[in-house]
Formats: structure tokens, sequence, C-alpha cells
């Protein structure tokens, strides 16, 4: 039987979700009562964009001050780097051989602070860039096209991407015509309806063939059609499917 990604607490995930892609990011406030990451609060940290230079990747974002920010993959391997006064960090990694999955977290002494996001470098760094995350869209680090990732468990599709900042766009799916507004930093997501197969899917005037889901629960990367389709498992243990057009 096949679970749905946005079940259990899955909707209010996602309620949450789509009012912060139509929301510019904010710096969330410590609990009532806590006045620092030392009192046991800390912010997880927020990745938000990647450069290649070389054979580098370097990866850059916010987090609490002073924080160190850490890059961990599931064997072990880490990267690490300090964020300043103001939390802006600067992480440093040669480009992988391969696929990569990274958890970042925060660490402030004795605490840490994991993001619920896993961070995915499809082929090295040659391919996507994307942070993946159960309850919410996909949020692609490199130059994705206006559609960025179509997220799936089987029954409910969540679309997502970029175009030009709060200027309204129409995305076309399963029959639907859907009007949506990117928020101020051109980032955009909508439910879709639901596909046995693949789809065609517009987005302003870009057409995409999206593929279908993945059809084995087994944990991959693979090529499917003109972009990525990436199967793996959610924070619950439900089974998802991610699928990534080509980088422009």
């Amino acid at each position: 039987m096949k679970r749905a990604m946005f079940g259990k607490a899955g909707l209010a995930a996602l309620l949450a979700a789509l009012t912060a892609a139509c929301s510019p990011p904010t710096t969330p406030e410590a609990p009532a009562g806590v006045e620092s990451a030392a009192a046991g609060w800390s912010r997880p940290p927020e990745i938000q964009g990647v450069q290649r230079a070389a054979s580098s990747l370097i990866f850059t974002g916010v987090a609490e001050p002073g924080a160190r920010v850490v890059l961990r993959s599931d064997s072990g391997a880490a990267y690490a780097a300090a964020a300043d006064g103001r939390g802006r960090f600067e992480i440093r990694m040669t480009a992988p051989a391969g696929d990569l999955w990274l958890r970042p977290e925060t660490q402030m002494g004795q605490d840490s602070a994991p993001s619920p996001g896993r961070l995915l470098i499809v082929a090295g760094g040659r391919g996507p860039i994307a942070i993946l995350r159960t309850g919410g869209p996909t949020r692609r680090l490199d130059r994705a096209p206006a559609l960025g990732a179509v997220d799936s468990d089987g029954r409910t599709r969540l679309a997502s991407g970029r175009a030009a900042a709060s200027t309204p766009l129409v995305v076309q799916a399963a029959g639907e015509s859907i009007r949506v507004t990117p928020d101020a930093q051109g980032r955009w997501s909508l439910m879709l309806g639901s596909a046995d197969g693949p789809d065609e899917i517009q987005v302003g005037a870009s057409r995409f063939a999206w593929p279908g889901e993945a059809g084995s629960a087994a944990a991959r990367v693979e090529r499917a059609g003109q972009g990525w389709r990436v199967a793996w498992t959610g924070a619950d243990g439900a089974r998802q499917s991610t699928w990534l057009p080509d980088t422009v």
C-alpha cells in the first residue's frame, strides 16, 4: 500500500511549506524564555546557494551566528565551516565522484540542530543540486529551469520552481490550469492533479515531460526523460519520488 507523503502531519506541514514558499525568508525567533543557542535553542542551517569552482563546490547560507555548520554524509564524512557574526557561512568541498547525500546541521557547544531537509548532489555536481524534505517542495540550488522539481508519493504531486519574482504565471498539468504567483525570491510551489503515468507539465511557455514516479522502493538516482528521478525514503518511512529536470 502506498503511503501519502502529505498524510498524518503532512497536511499541516504542506500548508506551512506552501505559506513559507510564498513569503520572504525570515529569521526565526527563539521560544519564549530562551535568549540564545547557549540556553538550549539554535537555528538549523539554511543552505541558500551553490557555486562551482574548478573541481570544488562552494555552499553558502545562513545559520546561528558563530555556530559551526556541518554537512555530514551517511558514511560519516563531514564538511564544516563557522558562521560569522551575521550568521553567514561558506563551506567548500571537493566535488564527489558520483551522487552524494548530505545532512546539514548546526553545532553550538554540545547542542546540535539538524536541518529538516537533505542535500543531494547528483553526478558529482554535473547534475542537479537540491534540498529534499518530507512534506514540502524540493528546493533547487543549481541553475534549474522554471520547473525545478516534481515531488510525488504515488497519489499526490507537488510541483515547484523559480520564475520572475512576484509575476503571476500559469501551470498546466493533468487537464488543469492553475495560476500561481512566485514570492519575492521568485520561488513557487503548488499541488498538481494525480497522474497514473507520464504527463506533460507546462510552466508558462515551457513544457516538461514528467516521466512518472520511481517504480521501486529502493533508494536510487537515475536518468528519467530530460532529467533525473530520485527514489528516497521520508522521515516517517514513506516512499518518495522526486523528478529534477535537467540543469539549464
